[in-house]
């Protein structure tokens, strides 16, 4: 099976009740022989496809819920190579099919997905799926499986609300990656002869989801309140509080949507496989519901800080989101694009508390973050080359490309010290520090780092976000305290 397939879990199953004698096993297949639902996955495919698709979608639910499904599939093409398999039932399957049993593949998603899935698992004797006309769920599937297999002589496996009636109608209920309360119903029916219990979601998974490390980068709002010496203004502090909540909501909101819209792409990573929603650990649907839901918060709190900030952060969302539809498969003008993200953060923070943002700063931030941005492709292509693949999944980079990635890399990383070495030969150093002659030792600090950071990245040992990687690198965070005391040594709060 696929290497994102869920390992075997069958010392937890429930086999205390006794085995049914129907030699048909029924298998639904989204959420429970699959721990994903294809027809979101469909949706959010044809969505990547073509965004403008989605104007069709009241047209075609007028016409039915089988008759959307079919517009669907016949628009894009799951590959079920890379579907997340719930590898515990599998296991079970494949022991009914060797003792004799008949497994009939029986869903409410279109047949082409159903036979693509059928074909892949290599376990299905048949397939009944929704086929264009009539949606193949709850009571229609079980009239269904009464008419082809006769009353009482099949057996379910499901795992959704939905799959009730057919448990009731069913010899035998097979109850697959339920949650409590569906379990609880389906066992208040009295058949319920096997139970696959669904895998347990985690606070930390949840926080993997909205990926709360990466809010840290928004911190990146304060540097121009810290630049302009005004860090003990509290009032532009609280300001800048909420307006780094709101940022944070809007970066996990589109962190999110990239995930889900990069389903295919992070299951054929070496490490992004693991990710909740490509390992199937949080379903799709509850990434389509918080999405909307972080964004609006996001707009909330924007608008109370200022309008200016709000355009800006709209600006943020706009680009990010121009970034995952597109750009982000271009060779370069990705990298260009996130180290502009990086400085919209910095722009964001100056328009939250109206501190004018120095050219300096600007300048130092587009070629600091596109070192990084290099570095992350650098990590990427590396996993992929160490996985034996050529090019890096929806991206626009081949293995072969390190080298050139590296050299671009690191002399974006020193243009960035250039900068801040220019920076101090300048008249706002002399207005704004005592001592400027102190901020030099941040030249060979930075030098240094730009230096590890390539360093550990050209051995392989870099995290795929080297942001990441700095906050837990004892040498970063080394450099990164001496620089800000000598900063601080520097500045005029510190003369005398």
């Amino acid at each position: 099976m696929p290497p994102q397939s869920q390992p075997s879990a069958v010392e937890d199953l429930n086999t205390s009740a006794p085995t049914a004698n129907s030699q048909v096993i029924a298998v639904d297949l989204d959420g429970t022989l699959v721990l994903t639902d294809t027809l979101y996955e469909s949706v959010l495919q044809l969505f990547k496809q073509a965004v403008f698709s989605i104007l069709l979608f009241p047209l075609w639910l007028l016409q039915g819920k089988a008759a959307f499904k079919s517009k669907i599939a016949e628009r894009v093409s799951l590959n079920p190579a890379l579907l997340p398999y719930n590898q515990a039932l599998i296991d079970w399957l494949i022991e009914r099919r060797v003792s004799g049993k008949k497994i009939v593949l029986t869903t409410a998603a279109d047949q082409r997905i159903a036979t693509a899935v059928a074909e892949h698992v290599g376990l299905f004797d048949e397939v009944l799926a929704s086929d264009g006309t009539t949606n193949n769920a709850s009571s229609n599937k079980s009239q269904f499986l009464d008419e082809r297999f006769g009353k009482n002589c099949w057996d379910y496996a499901g795992n959704s609300q939905a799959d009730l009636a057919v448990w009731k109608a069913a010899n035998s209920a097979i109850v697959v990656n339920a949650n409590a309360a569906v379990l609880q119903k389906a066992q208040q029916q009295g058949n319920v002869s096997l139970v696959l219990p669904a895998a347990k979601v985690t606070a930390l998974d949840f926080l993997k989801v909205i990926r709360l490390h990466q809010w840290l980068k928004n911190l990146l709002l304060f540097i121009p309140l810290l630049a302009a010496h005004q860090i003990a203004n509290w009032d532009a502090l609280s300001t800048l509080l909420v307006a780094f909540i709101s940022f944070s909501f809007c970066a996990s909101a589109v962190y999110i949507a990239n995930d889900l819209l990069d389903l295919d792409s992070d299951r054929q990573h070496p490490r992004k496989r693991l990710r909740p929603f490509a390992s199937g650990v949080v379903s799709v649907q509850v990434g389509c519901l918080l999405t909307p839901i972080l964004a609006l918060l996001s707009l909330v709190l924007a608008l109370w800080v200022g309008h200016a900030f709000t355009a800006w952060l709209v600006f943020y969302f706009v680009v990010t989101t121009a970034y995952t539809l597109w750009l982000k498969k271009l060779v370069l003008v990705d990298c260009l694009t996130l180290a502009g993200l990086y400085t919209l953060r910095i722009i964001a923070g100056a328009a939250a508390v109206s501190v004018p943002v120095s050219f300096w700063l600007l300048a130092f931030s587009v070629f600091i973050f596109l070192s990084l941005a290099f570095v992350k492709r650098l990590a990427e292509l590396q996993a992929q080359a160490d996985a034996g693949g050529n090019t890096a999944h929806g991206r626009g980079y081949m293995v072969s490309d390190q080298s050139l990635i590296q050299t671009l890399g690191v002399t974006a990383g020193y243009a960035a010290v250039l900068v801040l070495a220019l920076y101090l030969h300048s008249d706002s150093v002399l207005n704004l520090y005592a001592q400027p002659e102190l901020i030099w030792l941040a030249v060979p600090l930075m030098l240094f780092w730009v230096s590890w950071i390539w360093m550990k990245a050209h051995r392989g040992q870099m995290h795929d976000d080297p942001i990441v990687f700095a906050i837990k690198d004892k040498a970063s965070l080394a450099v990164a305290s001496l620089v800000l005391l000598s900063f601080v040594l520097a500045s005029k709060g510190f003369a005398n």
